[in-house]
């Protein structure tokens, strides 16, 4: 359904559609905008040294995919921990999840020659998810200034060190996972954790773990939000009321004028304490995947559910498809850094559903959880 969508989308952009005028007052068809952009794109991709095929396929990850730089201010030892702990969270977390599900996952891993490189594990057609992924990435690359200011929530000055219009160098590392399950009543569930450095010695920490069911199951809500506290409240109590209504504001479909889901938490440009600090509350955080999500879909995998509510299951997935495509600034700063296409896209279902105009019911439980995504509640004590 989504392939038929999009397809559709591109092809009506292509075929009738035209660009607003430029400066010189001349409309220019759609479709050699669209060709413009790719190309200023393929423009950005060659100078930041890395693009969409320049990863090579390798039988077995090698022991690191950090490389060994020698820059003055650069952390390696906090580059490579991170990495450490990212692929031993990528171990359990699927090892879970395979062990809920039946299925195995499957393994890409890539490299790409001026260093870093992937490992993509992807579960599909399971027994229990549809779809789940689980995906690590060490880049290193290049971006103007205003890519990656763009790519902030508070504006942090990513460039210090360099000059106005200068091209600032980047390392980056990341654990991301979406998990799609078969049942309707069984819920969404996303995390993300990173970290960043430019070679001007620029450093910063971010992430979050958020969670979208179809079904509102209050109790199943409270417990994710509340693992998530109690590991906020841990390392500063402070963390949670932030990190919650970040989320909560993030993850809005501003088009729609409601959540993607309900929420979690979602922190990004963290550099303001010790850095082994962050890193701490990082490594919690996804030490805490498993046992805020995997019994929420152990409860409800089983459970009976109508034709109808598995087409509203996948109307929801088409709001999350919208808000990926649409709003995620992490699918767009994979898409500026030639990232691996299949990693990034990743997070999508495998199937996703639009109705023209259709409104819940009045009373019924699609009615009760889109009240939830139109106003965030407070979910933990």
């Amino acid at each position: 359904m989504l392939s038929f969508a999009v397809l559709g989308a591109s092809t009506a952009l292509l075929a009738g559609a035209s660009a607003p005028a430029g400066a010189n007052g001349v409309v220019r068809p759609r479709a050699a905008v669209l060709l413009a952009e790719a190309a200023a794109t393929t423009d950005e991709q060659k100078a930041s040294g890395i693009s969409w095929d320049s990863h090579q396929y390798v039988d077995q990850a090698p022991e690191s995919l950090i490389r060994d730089d020698d820059l003055q201010g650069a952390n390696q030892d906090m580059r490579r921990r991170f990495e450490e702990n990212c692929r031993r969270a990528q171990n359990a977390i699927c090892k879970a999840v395979s062990e809920l599900d039946g299925a195995e996952f499957r393994e890409d891993v890539w490299t790409r020659p001026g260093g870093g490189g992937g490992i993509s594990r992807v579960l599909c057609n399971g027994n229990v998810f549809e779809k789940a992924g689980c995906s690590l990435s060490v880049v290193y690359g290049s971006m103007p200034q205003d890519a990656l200011q763009s790519a902030t929530s508070r504006g942090a000055d990513r460039a210090k060190g360099y000059a106005p219009g200068e091209r600032v160098p980047f390392f980056a590392c990341g654990l991301s996972s979406v998990m799609h399950p078969r049942n309707p009543m069984a819920p969404t569930m996303h995390f993300n954790y990173r970290y960043f450095e430019t070679d001007g010695g620029v450093w910063w920490f971010g992430g979050g773990s958020d969670i979208t069911p179809a079904y509102l199951f209050e109790e199943d809500i409270a417990h994710f939000h509340q693992t998530y506290k109690d590991v906020c409240d841990t390392h500063d109590p402070e963390y949670y009321a932030r990190f919650k209504k970040w989320a909560d504001e993030y993850f809005t479909i501003k088009h729609r004028g409601e959540t993607r889901g309900l929420g979690g938490i979602f922190f990004d440009d963290q550099n303001d304490r010790d850095p082994e600090a962050i890193f701490a509350f990082s490594k919690e955080c996804l030490d805490s995947v498993v046992p805020a999500y995997l019994p929420l879909v152990a409860k409800h995998k089983d459970d009976s559910f109508t034709q109808q509510q598995k087409e509203w299951q996948l109307m929801r997935r088409g709001r999350y498809v919208e808000f990926n495509l649409v709003y995620d600034r992490g699918t767009v700063f994979g898409l500026k850094t030639g990232g691996r296409i299949e990693s990034i896209l990743m997070s999508l279902p495998e199937t996703a559903r639009w109705e023209y105009s259709h409104e819940p019911a009045a009373g019924s439980p699609e009615a009760e959880i889109m009240d939830a995504f139109k106003t965030p509640r407070e979910w933990a004590k």
